[in-house]
């Protein structure tokens, strides 16, 4: 084997152990990317009418990129109903994400 297959060879070898150690996060039927952008702060505005929740927003995994879906005021489906906020948790070598929900 020559000198330059020997160094191509090498640097993917090198390359390819070092991204093993990335965080990655899985995501939803065995789905394996990378974790999302920081949450986006911003101003939440006030509410428009009595009653009403506000849902944060969060990032969802999109075909092949992540997309921020913003936050919104809603009315609960309950009455007494509280909003649990979409998070992502880390779980092992990556993370995992649990869907906002009412309880």
């Amino acid at each position: 084997m020559d000198k330059t297959r020997k160094a191509v060879l090498s640097a993917l070898l090198v390359g390819s152990a070092a991204l093993t150690g990335c965080g990655h996060v899985y995501y939803g039927a065995g789905i394996s990317v990378g974790p999302p952008a920081p949450r986006v702060v911003g101003p939440i505005g006030v509410a428009p009418g009595p009653g009403y929740v506000w849902t944060d927003g969060y990032y969802d995994w999109r075909a092949r990129d992540w997309i921020w879906l913003d936050g919104r005021w809603v009315r609960p489906p309950w009455s007494g109903a509280m909003w649990a906020s979409p998070r992502w948790e880390r779980s092992g070598r990556g993370y995992r994400f649990h869907k906002g929900r009412w309880r």
